[in-house]
């Protein structure tokens, strides 16, 4: 495997991406990663990364402007709209790589980003193949799992932010806490699960600009899942308190090609020991079938 970077600009600000290709004679198929609320590319998409890599694929992953090794200030900023637009770019970006074959070309997203693939991919027909992995895909369904004392002092902080925001002293959150804690992410599995990921030195805080929870109410991919052409594989966890299971399913009913698996899991086991191991055979066949290294071997089926 060759590795390199590869930045790329979003609105004016630079995002660090990396390229990573396979020890292979011809262009192969691309796959473009990035990470969920608040995440960096460093926590724990590597391991999915390095297999996709053996297998012949290569890929591409970045971090959002304000995260990880991108530039743009105020750091640590989740939004949407944002990230969508970002998400958007780095396609761009990478369309115009000559070391890959941009015909197909994969989306890769979990959790947060789970539903940005899908959004990033409606009415794109050049887009082969998308991956959602635990997939926020409907706010109201994620809200639901949120208690309303913590869904109040977040709106509350978040107009917060609004304000301090046009004199320059943003105001910020957690991103992820202990159960009765006031933060973005609170399930019991969460503050393990979630900062597990994060390796010791990271560029990374547990805090987000509390804007965020005044967009996020208002954002759900799977209103535009019927859009989406390319084949879509949707992997949740039955046992997901933070992206339930039934909205996924939901989702991928709408995908006009999706289909589904569920592992019995929670939120964050998908990217750590055995669950890992299920989950990535699962993506690796579904690729191997809809976007074969060796090109024009697609099988044929549902």
């Amino acid at each position: 495997m060759t590795s390199h970077d590869s930045s790329f600009i979003s609105q004016g600000t630079r995002c660090a991406g990396t390229l990573m290709l396979p020890e292979t004679g011809t262009k192969p198929p691309v796959i473009v990663m990035a990470h969920g609320f608040g995440a960096i590319r460093a926590a724990g998409l590597m391991s999915f990364a390095d297999r996709f890599v053996a297998a012949g694929y290569a890929v591409f992953t970045f971090d959002y402007r304000s995260f990880g090794d991108s530039a743009g200030e105020p750091r640590q900023w989740v939004s949407p709209r944002r990230h969508l637009q970002d998400w958007r770019a780095a396609v761009r970006h990478v369309r115009a790589l000559p070391e890959v074959d941009v015909a197909r070309l994969v989306l890769w997203g979990t959790s947060l980003s789970g539903g940005h693939v899908i959004q990033a991919a409606a009415g794109d027909a050049g887009i082969a193949a998308i991956i959602a992995q635990v997939p926020h895909v409907s706010a109201p369904a994620s809200l639901r799992r949120v208690p309303l004392g913590n869904i109040l002092r977040l709106g509350a902080a978040g107009l917060a932010d609004l304000v301090g925001g046009w004199w320059g002293r943003p105001v910020y959150r957690p991103i992820v806490g202990r159960p009765g804690e006031v933060a973005a992410i609170t399930t019991p599995e969460a503050w393990d699960g979630y900062l597990g990921l994060v390796p010791e030195g990271a560029p990374w805080e547990n805090k987000t600009r509390a804007r965020a929870f005044l967009a996020f109410p208002f954002y759900s991919p799977i209103r535009h899942a019927h859009r989406v052409f390319a084949p879509a594989l949707v992997i949740a966890g039955r046992r997901d308190a933070v992206t339930p299971a039934g909205a996924a399913r939901k989702a991928a009913d709408r995908l006009p090609r999706g289909r589904f698996e569920a592992l019995d899991c929670h939120h964050f086991a998908p990217y750590v020991g055995e669950t890992f191991e299920r989950n990535v055979r699962l993506q690796l066949d579904f690729l191997r079938e809809v976007v074969p290294t060796t090109p024009g071997a697609e099988r044929s089926g549902p």
